[in-house]
């Protein structure tokens, strides 16, 4: 077997991970979302855990799917064509990881430091968690 079987089998078998990362993760998302509708009943928080546990399966599908475009092109294939193509697809796959972040965070990576955290974890927080940041003590976000 040559190098650059042996490199088109690893990003084979890398776009195999992301695959099933995406299924296994679409799984469990829907697991944690049922289980949070039965523990409330409240259909939008299930869908709010569900929207953001799967946009985080996506965000690492994509990165593992990435990687498996970066191999075969670079050991593979490394001509100027396919140089162009995977920097048009890392290009798409990184307009939509940012956008998908933007999404499940709820705010812009360079507003999130003006934040106290990530909405995720303020909204799912319950009774037996401690006290969140009141408007009192909370940082100005005014400059």
């Amino acid at each position: 077997m040559t190098f650059l079987e042996v490199m088109e089998h690893v990003a084979q078998l890398f776009e195999a991970i992301g695959a099933f990362v995406l299924l296994v993760g679409l799984a469990v998302s829907v697991v944690l979302a049922a289980r949070s509708w039965r523990q409330d009943h409240q259909g939008h928080v299930a869908w709010l855990v569900l929207r953001d546990s799967f946009g985080s399966v996506i965000l690492l599908g994509l990165e593992i799917l990435v990687a498996a475009d970066l191999v075969r092109t670079v050991a593979v294939a490394p001509s100027i064509d396919n140089v162009v193509i995977l920097g048009v697809i890392v290009l798409i796959r990184t307009l939509l990881s940012f956008s998908l972040e933007i999404e499940i965070e709820g705010v812009a990576p360079w507003r999130r430091a003006l934040t106290t955290g990530p909405r995720r974890l303020t909204r799912r927080s319950g009774p037996a968690d401690p006290p969140s940041v009141t408007a009192d003590t909370r940082p100005s976000s005014r400059h």
